[in-house]
């Protein structure tokens, strides 16, 4: 039977403490974050949107283009800026996408009484 060295031999405790160490390192927990604006809270850590005590579950887009409206809060995003943070780039994205996901969201807004929360600025771009 063969003995194991001391020098080979490692600590259970420390060596899970060490792992958990690096884990955290390359997967810091951050805590969610919660913006407000004119009634309504988006939830960045459940996907969701909140006024008036409803709830309304949101994709990953729509959440994007929840966060930059209220971001921006009172300024007009254009199309162009909108596409280009959800996507990085226009070239193979269709006008239409945008469009499809900024009525989505908007029908979402209304199931909790948020009717005309996002504006539609005609040939400009939206805002809240």
């Amino acid at each position: 039977m063969q003995t194991i060295s001391s020098r080979n031999r490692y600590n259970t405790q420390i060596l899970l403490a060490r792992i958990s160490a690096v884990l955290k390192r390359a997967y810091p927990a951050s805590p969610p974050q919660v913006l407000s604006c004119r009634g309504l809270e988006l939830d960045y850590g459940s996907g969701t949107a909140r006024s008036g005590g409803r709830t309304v579950e949101l994709t990953k887009n729509e959440v994007k283009i929840l966060s930059l409206l209220i971001s921006s809060h009172g300024r007009i995003l254009s199309r162009q800026e909108l596409m280009n943070a959800l996507w990085q780039t226009d070239e193979f994205i269709d006008d239409n996408t945008l469009t499809v996901n900024v009525n989505r969201l908007r029908r979402k807004l209304e199931s909790i009484g948020l009717k005309d929360y996002l504006v539609t600025k005609r040939g400009r771009g939206y805002l809240v």
